[in-house]
């Protein structure tokens, strides 16, 4: 929520006192310790990073191998990386310069020809190539768990060199320390705060039915009830509204397999009406 708003929490202190003004404080006292009510934001953020649409965002990492990186067999990312996806080496063939490219070659020679007509016929050429590369050589297999953080590369690490960089796709989670427009995105507000209210409840519940001067008695668990509801409605309207949906991994499978299939057929058909020689 990226506006001047007065009093907007921007850390997480002020964040965890808003949350409790929500609840009642100053006026009421809410019986949580501040170790508590972080612990509770903790939890929020942990959901928020994980479901929350913008909780994370793409990120092309750079990172250059050392002989330990060598030695290892495995590089260690940023603790702030949630997700690996895919690896690119960065060495003279993304060089634009590099005579051997094949986008140098064609700009070289046959950029003026493209310009006189259709770029259907290269789109659809580099689309081809694309989906054959992909067919018979396949992406760099990797593997990568963001709770020891270590990136794997399975392949031979001699082909690699100190001092060489990789690329690396991933994604990161947006930190509130340094964006710190987001303490006040608004279903955080009202999550952290009803985990903080739930704790306050469970709190309490020791002490339902036990009276204070004034005649005043003690409801923990209807506190604990009513913030149980907000968080499930809280954690739906998540599921609902501002996460990600699933890709359909069935429907792309399927186009991808019969592509391939189709591939291999007529490749195979060639193949067969091929004259014997000898």
């Amino acid at each position: 929520m990226p506006y001047n708003l007065t009093n907007a929490p921007n850390d997480r202190t002020s964040f965890r006192l808003y949350c409790m003004r929500r609840l009642g404080f100053p006026v009421v006292k809410i019986e949580v310790s501040d170790e508590q009510a972080n612990d509770r934001v903790n939890d929020a953020l942990l959901y928020f990073w994980d479901y929350h649409f913008e909780g994370c965002e793409k990120t092309f990492y750079k990172y250059q191998i050392t002989q330990t990186d060598i030695t290892n067999r495995y590089i260690t990312l940023p603790s702030n990386i949630i997700g690996a996806v895919k690896m690119w080496e960065a060495g003279d063939a993304f060089n634009s310069t590099n005579i051997f490219n094949f986008r140098y070659q064609f700009s070289l020679n046959d950029l003026y020809p493209l310009t006189q007509g259709s770029i259907l016929t290269y789109w659809m050429t580099l689309d081809y190539l694309t989906f054959l590369e992909q067919l018979f050589v396949g992406q760099q297999p990797i593997r990568y768990n963001r709770y020891d953080n270590i990136f794997y590369i399975d392949q031979d690490w001699t082909r690699f060199l100190p001092g060489q960089f990789l690329i690396i796709e991933a994604y990161q989670i947006v930190d509130p320390t340094t964006f710190t427009n987001a303490w006040s995105d608004r279903w955080l507000c009202r999550y952290a705060t009803a985990l903080i209210k739930r704790q306050w409840g469970s709190n309490l519940k020791k002490y339902t039915g036990t009276q204070i001067l004034g005649g005043v008695t003690w409801n923990g668990q209807q506190i604990f009830d009513e913030a149980d509801k907000e968080i499930e409605k809280l954690e739906s309207e998540m599921n609902r509204d501002y996460g990600l949906p699933v890709m359909d991994q069935i429907g792309i499978w399927m186009i991808n397999t019969l592509g391939a299939t189709l591939v291999l057929g007529s490749i195979l058909n060639e193949w067969i009406h091929l004259p014997l020689v000898g």
